[in-house]
Parts: structure tokens; sequence; C-alpha cells
């Protein structure tokens, strides 16, 4: 027995022990559950987090603002961000990068190339001849490439949400544009990896935004589909999107509102931009005509000007939207020459006539991929800045034809909200309520290859063939497997795009190569030499499509099968139990895996191929390893994978018969063991069990060349990646030497005026406030001459020797600022605890719950509290106010302190302490009964014992004995009331006894 209490106390330790530690784990990620999200658009961003207690917040800013722009400035040796930079780009043009978004993924001959050199001459362009692309030349010692600017924005936007979380943050949720390709996103990918973030998912902004409209009306969601178009005109271009709401039964949670990107169209260049850049044209036309009599210069050629004149133009489209007409002012716009014009809306619309045009493009480009008409829409809703020009209203009002536009969003923030959201829901910290997303393929994907083939006996000829991977429109996140079954050596085959007719000839341009990825795979040969007697499956190549919309490709398989026969042999006891526990644990497999030792693979249900039709006896198969994120409610579900190819009347039978075993009843079994549980007579030889199929995997090796934009190499993303480090380093020494040289400036100033303040001129000399004035205007010259080539830790040391050299000063003052507060508390605490003391000692003795130690000691320390005060302050009189006072006010705080104690002592043994029980008087009389009481019932009515009469003769009732309250004495007990006499009575006229009941023993 002892040993097993031994044994269940070592468990207990062992279970408390591993509850702390999980609660410790629990307690340390529970500062890192944080997430972020950034809406990373053309001219600004928004930053939304979600963390514990915050749900689905936007981030404010250092200017307390929730639009960041996105802009920085690179000089030599600082950085600027947001607003900041923004108020830059008028003194350095050159070195304030914005709008760097549009050369991500591009190689130098696409046409957006020239059309950023056009829009910001400025800029020093660079070719980088690895990669094709561009850098950005600052200077002879900086450049950078459009990765590494957007990595500083990322690192810039994820210290916004790490101050105003207060926490570290790590995941984030990023959206880009839906007309983004494979190497615009991996561009992207590549910006957040330097920035050192981890990447949950590049969302598309139509689809966040859908997201977000979504979750904030899930309840008018249900399972009939409403068809929302969101139209979104942001800064630099236009999406058009359709969107299909309605509910879906999920395996997981049931009925779940979902949304699917069903239509999508885009004008990669329609945007705020444009037309800002058009008035901005406009004004410099309007400048050069008020000095064309002046012999100027051409505004156009100054950056600075221009800069002024865009910013400008900024601020002029956005009063333009709500104001006929508006005066544009510009102080010293070139030459200190002021400018100022009149521009009206008319004008504005006209400049921007053809730009107006293009706005129906998107819609019917989203209407034609969704193979929908405008009559099935059931809302267009307002999403971006520019949205908000009247004339891009009018005009998509009447391409659309409906009543209204919807504007029942917030048209900046939707997107960041919406990725937010799916952030919290992708992070596996935060309990959501789910929300299915299906979104789409834009460009669809194919698989090219070339095989020889036999058209007549002796004539060969190589023949083109193309499988469609992942359609346009069709859903993603998505696995599909493609099989080779015509090679039996090494081959290649190609990953390119698939029919892109729906883009126009210039957007092609800017589209960039349409071929992905070459495979060359290597050692399919090898793996046909080693696996002679196996009868081959074909070369699976396995792709995979995920969240964020980028191409991979996991690995490529050679498979063969082969009939075994099983082995008559009984298993093993221990193959038994391993079988067993595997069963218990929820890992059972069928008979035939059991006894499988090689590695299975398990396929997923065929889909037909896309594509051209192969002649008789193609056998190239196209396969989705894994099926939609939620299927149609109406859909009957898909039939289970399986990892044999078996015939599906072996498969029938074998599930029949494994149904019919576990079904077996304990009476069925005893039954076929024959009368009285005699097992059946053993036969000659076993059966033989029918042969199964056995697969073997060879994995093939693969060299993949990228065609459209090499990746960066890992030891030049490895720079890139120390260059930011080092560039975030030397901005936080920036901003710690700054904050140190603030601090002993602030401290300077603070001091010398505190010199002429009369508290401080009472306790001190005029010796003293010289030396400490003289000490103060030494230290500001210094700053002032030698202050800019100072190091943080010289700047720290000079405001340590100030702090020394006041810190006396300052000490008498405090204390004398604390000691009125201080010793009216004191009083009254020694009052308090004299009165306690005093009512502690009148309290009778025999029911005094204080000991006589304990009021002493409650005394010995009032009095010595009251002693150390009154000599404390005599002697402190003695003292003049300029040396260090004896009277502190720590003193104070401990006397105080010790006395409280003492108190709150006696305070907390009277609340707890029961009070004595009183004896008992012995001369206590019985009580009279009333004088309006009748003699029935007065009287005493005696119930008999059960098993006598009512004639027999009543017990005397026993002497009382009153012998005080001692312990084990009881009452009497007294049997009979009023009401008794009544109740005999009554049994006497009913000739029926009545029962007794509990409360009359």
């Amino acid at each position: 027995m002892a040993a097993i209490v031994r044994r269940q106390r070592q468990r207990r330790r062992v279970c408390w022990a591993l509850v702390a530690v999980l609660l410790a784990d629990l307690l340390a990620l529970s500062d890192t559950l944080a997430v972020m999200s950034v809406d990373l658009g053309s001219e600004s961003m928004k930053v939304a987090i979600v963390k514990p207690g915050v749900p689905m917040e936007i981030v404010l800013n250092k200017e307390s603002r929730r639009k960041t722009p996105v802009i920085v400035t690179l000089k030599e040796n600082e950085r600027f961000f947001g607003d900041s930079a923004a108020s830059m780009a008028i003194k350095n043009p050159k070195a304030t990068l914005r709008y760097f978004q549009h050369l991500l993924g591009k190689q130098a001959d696409n046409p957006h190339v020239a059309l950023y050199q056009a829009r910001f001459p400025e800029h020093e362009l660079t070719f980088d001849p690895q990669r094709q692309t561009v850098h950005f030349q600052i200077s002879p010692q900086l450049q950078f490439s459009p990765e590494e600017v957007l990595g500083m924005i990322l690192n810039y936007s994820r210290s916004l949400a790490e101050d105003f979380a207060e926490q570290p943050i790590k995941d984030a949720v990023i959206t880009v544009p839906v007309f983004f390709n494979q190497a615009e996103r991996r561009a992207v990918l590549h910006a957040a990896r330097m920035a050192g973030l981890k990447v949950l998912q590049l969302i598309n902004d139509n689809t966040a935004t859908a997201l977000s409209y979504g979750v904030f009306r899930r309840k008018d969601i249900n399972t009939t589909a409403q068809n929302i178009m969101f139209y979104d005109m942001g800064s630099g271009s236009t999406v058009c999107t359709i969107v299909t709401y309605q509910t879906v039964k999920t395996k997981e949670a049931g009925m779940q509102p979902q949304l699917q990107i069903r239509g999508v169209g885009f004008d990669r260049t329609l945007g705020g931009l444009e037309m800002e850049l058009r008035l901005r044209e406009h004004l410099a036309g309007l400048f050069n005509e008020q000095r064309k009599g002046q012999r100027g210069k051409d505004v156009q050629e100054n950056p600075r000007a221009m800069a002024k004149l865009l910013r400008e133009a900024n601020r002029l489209k956005t009063v333009l939207s709500a104001n006929a007409d508006h005066m544009a002012q510009i102080e010293g716009l070139m030459d200190d020459v002021d400018f100022k014009a009149k521009v009206t809306r008319v004008e504005f619309e006209e400049l921007c006539a053809d730009l107006f045009e293009r706005v129906p493009g998107p819609v019917q480009q989203a209407l034609q991929s969704a193979e929908m008409s405008l009559d099935e829409i059931e809302q267009v809703i307002l999403v971006g800045g520019a949205t908000r020009v009247p004339k891009v209203q009018e005009v998509l009002l009447k391409a659309v034809g409906k009543e209204e536009l919807g504007k029942n969003i917030n048209a900046d923030e939707a997107a960041a909200m919406g990725a937010v959201y799916q952030a919290a829901v992708l992070s596996k910290a935060f309990k959501v309520k789910p929300f299915v997303v299906r979104d789409a393929v834009v460009y669809p994907i194919l698989v090219e290859f070339t095989r020889e083939v036999e058209e007549e006996p002796g004539v060969h000829s190589l023949k083109h063939n193309k499988r469609v991977l992942f359609s346009r429109m069709g859903p993603y996140p998505q696995r599909k497997v493609i099989t080779f079954n015509r090679y039996s050596h090494d081959f290649n085959f190609h990953i390119n795009y698939g029919d892109l007719g729906f883009l126009g000839p210039e957007d092609l341009r800017v589209f960039g190569s349409q071929n992905l990825t070459t495979v060359k795979l290597k050692g399919v040969g090898d793996s046909f030499k080693k696996y002679t007697d196996y009868e081959s499956k074909g070369i699976k190549a396995h792709f995979n499509l995920d969240e964020s919309g980028v191409l991979s490709l996991d690995r490529v398989e050679s498979v063969f099968e082969t009939l075994v026969e099983d082995s008559p042999e009984e298993e093993s006891t221990l193959t038994k139990l391993g079988n067993t526990i595997s069963s218990l644990f929820g890992g059972g497999t069928t008979p035939d895996a059991k006894e499988n030792g090689t590695d299975t693979v398990q396929e997923e249900e065929e889909s037909p191929a896309e594509g051209s039709k192969d002649e008789p006896g193609e056998q190239v198969e196209l396969k989705e390893e894994a099926e939609a994120p939620v299927k149609d409610a109406s859909q009957p579900p898909p039939p289970e994978p399986k990892g044999d190819a078996a015939p599906e009347g072996e498969k029938a039978t074998e599930k029949e018969n494994g149904d019919k075993s576990e079904a077996q009843k304990p009476s069925e079994k005893a039954e076929a063991a024959g009368p009285e549980g005699i097992p059946p007579a053993p036969e000659g030889e076993k059966k033989q069990k029918p042969a199964r199929k056995q697969r073997m995997v060879e994995e093939i090796g693969v060299e993949l060349v990228v065609l459209d934009l090499p990746d960066l190499p890992e030891d030049k993303l490895a720079r890139s990646v120390q260059k930011l480090q080092d560039l975030t380093l030397r901005d936080l020494e920036k901003q710690e030497r700054e904050k140190a040289a603030n601090s002993l400036e602030a401290f300077i100033f603070e001091t010398q005026d505190k010199m002429y303040q009369p508290e401080y001129k009472e306790v001190s000399t005029e010796e003293q406030r010289e030396e400490i004035s003289g000490k103060l205007s030494a230290t500001s010259t210094w700053l002032e001459d030698e202050g800019f080539g100072a190091t943080t830790a010289m700047l720290k040391e000079k405001l340590a020797e100030l702090r020394k050299l006041c810190q006396g000063l300052f000490f008498r003052v405090e204390e004398r600022k604390k000691w009125p507060e201080r010793l009216s508390a004191l009083d009254n605490l020694l009052n308090h605890s004299s009165m306690f003391l005093k009512g502690a000692r009148l309290i009778p003795e025999m029911d005094q719950i204080f000991t006589e130690v304990e009021m002493t000691t409650l005394e010995k320390v009032i009095n010595e509290t009251w002693a150390w005060k009154n000599a404390t302050l005599a002697e402190q009189a003695k003292l003049p106010a300029t040396e260090k006072p004896v009277l502190l006010s720590k003193d104070i705080e401990a006397k105080m302190m010790a006395l409280d104690r003492e108190v709150q002592y006696l305070l907390n043994k009277a609340k707890f302490t029961k009070p004595r029980p009183r004896p008992k008087d012995k001369n206590e009389t019985r009580a009279e009964p009333p004088l309006n009481a009748s003699a029935s019932d007065q009287e005493e009515k005696v119930i008999p014992p059960a098993g006598q009469t009512e004639d027999a003769e009543p017990i005397s009732e026993p002497e009382k004995v009153e012998t005080g309250s001692e312990p084990g004495d009881t009452e009497p007990l007294e049997l009979g009331g009023p009401g008794a006499a009544e109740s005999e009575q009554r049994e006497q006229s009913t000739g029926q006894k009545r029962p007794l009941k509990n409360d009359e023993l």
C-alpha cells in the first residue's frame, strides 16, 4: 500500500511539473502572439495588428496618422520614412524614392521601366547584368535594388507595428495587386525576407477587401448566392472584381460563409497618379507662360520645382473633387518666384478625358472572365482613393447601369482589415470565426513537353504536348500531379503561362516573359535499371500553387508496381502487439499495408487533362493532389483516395470483408467456434491470400532553369539582408545619439532656469549656484561648438557629470517638498494608534482579546516614534537649509511602516478572534405561559411510547437538574404543547391514532 501511495505521489509531481512547463511556455509565447498586415499601396500603406486584447486595429504612425506614405529618402548617413521622407522630397528629390513597386520583377527592357524614367527623370537607374534588372543609383557609394527599397519599407512598417503593439512581431500578411505575376510575387517575398518578416501569405488586395466586406456582414450571407462587384481605383492601378458570397457546408465547422472570386479585370496604369501627373504638366505649362517674357529656365528641368508641382497637383486633385475650381499656390517655386493659378474641374476633366474613357474597361474584363452579365450583379462598391473623383463615379455609374454606387465600405482601410483578419486565421494563436476564401488564378499555367512518336513503322517524329496545370479563374491554393508515362530516360519539360489572349498588346509587353521554368530530370533511366522486375507507373511531378499564388515544384518521383504473394506464415507476437497498439492510436492500416515494407504514394482522384487530346495509347495523366478547400454542398463527397490502384471489384470485396470482420459479434464468434466453445478442427493447409500490389518510389533529381526573372542568389540575398541590418543599426545609433543630445540640452536649460527659483535659492549658497551655473554654461558652449561631432558616450558622460554636481541641490529641494505631507501622515497615524491603544485597554477582562505583551509592544512603538519625531525635528531646526537634512522622507516612511505593522497585527487578531461564550445564569426560571392561554393549553400531554395503549399509565417526567452549561449536558425533552389536547380529542372522535411527526418528538 505504501509503495502505491509513493508511486501516486511521484505521478502527481510529474504532472505538476509538466503543467508548470506548459504554463511557462505559454507565458513565454504570450509576448509574441501579435501578427500584422501591411496593405502596400503605390502611394501609401496601412498597417494593422491583432494581439490578445486588441482585435484588428489600424496602427498609428509617429505622426498619429492611420495612413503612411510609401516613400524613403536615402542619404549617406541617414534615412527618412513616411511623412519625413515626403517633406524631404522637395529638398532632395534624387534621394527620395517613391512608386518603386512598379519596378518589382521587371527587367530593364520592360515598358514600365521606361515609363518610370519618364515620370521621374531625377532618378538614375543602372543596369544589373546578372538579373537584367535595374537599380537606383543614389550616389557612387549608394546603390539599391527595388527589392531592397521595399525591404526597408516593410522593416519600417514592422517597427511601427511593434511600437503600437509593445511587443516584437515577425508574422505578417502582405497585400499585393491581383495582376502580379510569378516574378513580381517572388520579388515581394525576397523583400520581406530582407526585412526579417515571416510572410504568412501574400493576399491579393481585392480578395482582402472582399474578405473585410464579408466579415463585417456575416449575418447577411445565406445559402442564396450574392454577386458583388468591387471597383478599386487606387493611385497606380485599377482593379474590378466580382465576388460571390454564400454559405456552404464544410467538413470541420458545418455551414459557414464563403467568398469566391468569380471575375477579375484590371488596368495597370489607370489611377490617381496619372491624373496628378497630367495636372503637374498643366501647372508647369502655366508657370512657364507666366515667365515667358523673363527668359527664365524651363521649370520641367528643375527637379525640386517639379517635386513641388507634383505635391500641389495632389492637393489640387483632392480639392477639385469637392469644388468646381481652386487656386493653385506655391511660394518660391523656382528662383524665388511665386506661382499662382486658377484651375477648374472642367479643365481637370479635359486633361484626363482619355483616362476616364478607360474606366469601364476593367468592368468588361471582369464580366467576361466571370461569364456573367450586369443583371446578375446586385451591387457595385467603390474602393480606393481615386474613386472619389466625381467624373470617375459618373462614368462608372453609366457603365454598370445601376441606380447608385455603393460607398458603404472604408475605401482606404478595407484591404488592411481583411488582410489582418486572414493573418489572425493563419497564425493559429487566435480563435477566429471561419470564413472560407476561394481565390482565383488570373494567369493560367501549363506544362509543355516534347517526345518522340512512331507514326508509321520506321518513321519517327517529335510531338509537342501541352497540359493546362492551373486554369484561368480556377481556385487556389491547390496541389496537382502530372504523370509522364512514355519516358524511360532523362528528359526535360517546360512550365509556361497559358493563353493570355485576354491581355492587350501593351499589357503583354509589360507582363514580361511568358516562359516560367525549364525542368531537367536526372536519374529516370537509372530508376528503370534499378527496378527491372517492376511495372512502371510513370514519372510523377508534384506541383503546388500555395496561398501566396506562387508556383513551386515540390518533387518528381518515378513509381513502380509489382504483384507480391503474401506468406502463409503466422504473424509474430511482437508484430500483432505493434499492430494492436497502432490501431488503438488511429494508425491502423489495411492488411496489405501492414505487410508492405516499401514506401507507398497516396494518389488522389484523377481529373481530365485540359488541352490537346492524345492519340490512342497516350497515357499522360493530370491528377489533383488536393481537392479545393470547400466543395459545394450540393455536390456528392469525392471518393476516398487509395494508396494502391487495385481493381474496383477487388477493393469492394476487401472492404466488405473488412466491415464484416469488424462488425462480427461475440455470439457469432462463439457459433463459429462450434458448440461449447470448441474450436473447429484445423485444415490441412492454410488458405493462400490473394496477391497484393507493392509500390516502389524513386526520387528523381531536378534541375530548375528559371526563365522569367532569375531569383536572387543566396550570397547576394545574404548581402542585401546584412546591408539592411547595418542601415537599421545605424539608424538606431543615430536615434540614440539624438536622444542623448536632447536630454543633455534639456537638462542644461531646465537647471539654468531653476537657479533663479526661490525654493532652490533657499537651500543653496551663492558660491554653489555660481559653480553650477558656470559648469552649465561651459557644457552648453561645448555642445554648440563640438556637440555635432560628439559620440553618444561623450554626451551621456557630460550629462552624468552635471547630474552629479546638482544632485545635492535637487535632493534638498525634493526633501523639503515632501516634509509637509509625510509629517502630516505620521501625526495622523500616531493619533489613531494612541486612540486604538486606549480603546483596547478599556475592554473588560472577560472580553479582552489582546495580551498585555501585545499592548505593551504597541505602546512602546508609539512612544519611540513620538520621541524620534520630536528629536529629529529639533535637530533639523538647528541645521542651516544649505546643509544635508537629517529629517529624511524615507526615514519617516520607515517609522510609519513599523507602527502600521503593529496596529494591523492587532486589528487582524480582533477581526478573526471568536468571542468567548458567556456562562448561563443558574437562577433562571421557566417562562410563564401567557395569561390568555386556556387550561387545556397549559396541560401537558404525554404521548405513550409505541406498543402501549392510551389508557396505560404515563411515564412520569424526570426531575430537571440545572447544572449550568457543562459540556455533555442536555436540556430535558418536553413533549406536547399548545394544541396537543385538541389533537387528542380529534383522535378520540375518529377512533384512529394520529401518527407521530418528527417535529413532535
